[in-house]
């Protein structure tokens, strides 16, 4: 009997049905894994237009962070008269916070997903696995991107000048890009691990607070305490900060560039291949 229903299995198990079967990641070619990324990136901004409440914090968060941070800081900081000052300080230090908190969402929506079974589907596709991450990373970008094309455009209508010229606003722009996908792979790992997108947003504050707060984003450092001087000089965020204030008002930028690049390349390099791996092990 058991003979019998080995050779139907056998008889049954044609090639068109083992080209459904996954394959290993490690047979997927370069070229297969950019289309791979590319059909899942089409897939993701799919969803953004079939959901459009999903873009409600990329449109809304500028404009409430730099009309909040202008008017209530604003007048305490600069005085109340000298306002315009503070919006060419705030406006570059918020192109910083954008990304921070663009990539905590990453890290609940990857949670979310395993907790809907969308990841399920993939754990049957012959598709490499760092593909379906790449791909949401992508799409990320692009929500960055049009947050900080907003929070620009407040920035210019309160009265944001541009001291050096548009290369060097893109410049900014691509800086602050890089740096904030550099923090997505932190918050995937952090969804990755973590057993519910609630974990997530919590932990995620607990990080976020004092690496905004502690740094050059809102106010300058002069007044703050030695030891937290010391903390702001480390600070990641602060070197973004300074680096794109650098890049849209004049100054010394040298330093804080490439401790930004520093950054990102080095959270980059330990973080990716984690979550990856995570990836891997949990699908």
């Amino acid at each position: 009997m058991s003979t019998t229903v080995q050779a139907r299995t056998s008889a049954q198990d044609t090639p068109e049905r083992q080209q459904v079967r996954p394959t290993g990641e490690g047979r997927i070619g370069p070229r297969a894994h950019l289309r791979h990324i590319g059909a899942l990136v089409r897939r993701n901004v799919l969803q953004l237009k079939q959901d459009p409440q999903s873009m409600v914090d990329a449109l809304l968060m500028p404009i409430v962070f730099t009309l909040l941070f202008v008017y209530v800081f604003g007048g305490a900081i600069s005085g109340k008269d000298n306002r315009d000052a503070y919006v060419n300080y705030v406006v570059p230090g918020l192109m910083a916070m954008m990304g921070l908190s663009i990539a905590m969402a990453v890290g609940v929506g990857v949670n979310e997903d395993f907790k809907k079974g969308v990841m399920d589907r993939f754990r049957s596709m012959p598709i490499s696995r760092s593909s379906v991450l790449i791909a949401k990373i992508v799409v990320e970008i692009g929500r960055m991107a049009v947050a900080m094309v907003i929070l620009l455009g407040m920035g210019f209508l309160l009265g944001m000048e541009v001291r050096t010229s548009v290369l060097e606003l893109l410049a900014a722009m691509g800086l602050s890009l890089l740096f904030g996908a550099s923090l997505m792979w932190i918050f995937i790992l952090l969804g990755l691990t973590v057993q519910s997108p609630q974990a997530v947003q919590g932990m995620a504050m607990l990080v976020l607070l004092p690496l905004q707060f502690g740094s050059s984003i809102f106010a300058p450092t002069t007044t703050m305490p030695d030891w937290l001087r010391t903390f702001t000089e480390y600070n990641p965020l602060s070197n973004l900060a300074d680096a794109a204030r650098a890049l849209i008002n004049g100054g010394e930028l040298a330093s804080s560039v490439w401790w930004t690049l520093g950054w990102a390349v080095a959270i980059t390099v330990v973080t990716a291949p984690l979550a990856v791996g995570r990836f891997r092990r949990k699908t």
